[in-house]
């Protein structure tokens, strides 16, 4: 079975991407949230905010769009859990595709649902006057960092997905993970933050991945920053990817 998986895998894809299209209220939801911060914080607390840099959406568009990919993979969670429960898995398996299929086209789902979200976010910042002046290069690594980002957060989704005890469980889990943005460099400078705060701001993967990717926005050096952040996203991947095959594994068991 395990040479049709790219086969099955997109055939399960397209269900679940027909689902995004009949529904597509999910990513309007996914991107208010976002676009809400954006505009609250630039319009209503950005003339109190001393950021240092010469426009406050530039410094902070790389939080925001974290947070969007936080929040987005809180439907991931939540359309896993509805499969689950529905028994469509059970129906799966016991039909001959690849069994690790079913997770990959939830994931691959995830994907391009953040993917129009994160657009769609960048488009609002545009029109509150975000600028850039980086380069193809730079909007690459951009991409690449939020694709390894979202990735690592889609497979740490997939665990409550397949765990939770209710929708509003398997959804539930995102809220930290969306909180932990304002415990970072993504809305004020670490250095303004008390001891302890700053300390924990400073080593937490959220910093890291927001100052690479405004570093990149801003056409700084982004010297060992870059590899950190890369370093924590393949670390989240992994580990995430690693506990959910397990939980899927014990699941169909």
């Amino acid at each position: 079975m395990t040479k049709h998986f790219f086969g099955d895998t997109t055939v399960l894809l397209g269900r679940s991407l027909r689902h995004i299209t009949r529904s597509m209220d999910t990513i309007i939801t996914t991107t208010i949230m976002p676009i809400a911060f954006l505009l609250l914080f630039v319009y209503v607390f950005g003339g109190a905010i001393d950021s240092g840099s010469d426009s406050y959406v530039k410094y902070l568009l790389p939080g925001i769009l974290l947070i969007t990919v936080a929040t987005g993979i809180s439907y991931t969670a939540f359309r896993l859990f509805l499969d689950m429960k529905s028994g469509i898995f059970e129906r799966f398996q016991s039909m001959p595709i690849a069994r690790s299929s079913v997770l990959w086209a939830h994931v691959l789902t995830s994907l391009v649902a953040n993917l129009i979200s994160l657009v769609v976010v960048v488009l609002v910042a545009l029109a509150m006057g975000f600028r850039s002046g980086a380069g193809v290069f730079a909007w690459f690594a951009v991409a690449g960092i939020l694709f390894l980002f979202t990735l690592a957060l889609t497979w740490l989704a997939v665990i409550p997905g397949l765990t939770a005890n209710s929708a509003d469980g398997a959804s539930a889990f995102s809220y930290p993970l969306i909180f932990l943005p304002f415990i970072s460099s993504a809305f004020v400078p670490t250095d303004t933050m008390p001891g302890p705060v700053r300390a924990f701001a400073e080593h937490q993967p959220v910093t890291s991945i927001v100052n690479a990717i405004r570093d990149l926005f801003a056409e700084q050096p982004v010297g060992t920053g870059i590899w950190i952040a890369l370093a924590w996203c393949v670390g989240l991947l992994v580990v995430a990817y690693i506990f959910a095959m397990i939980t899927y594994r014990r699941r169909i068991s």
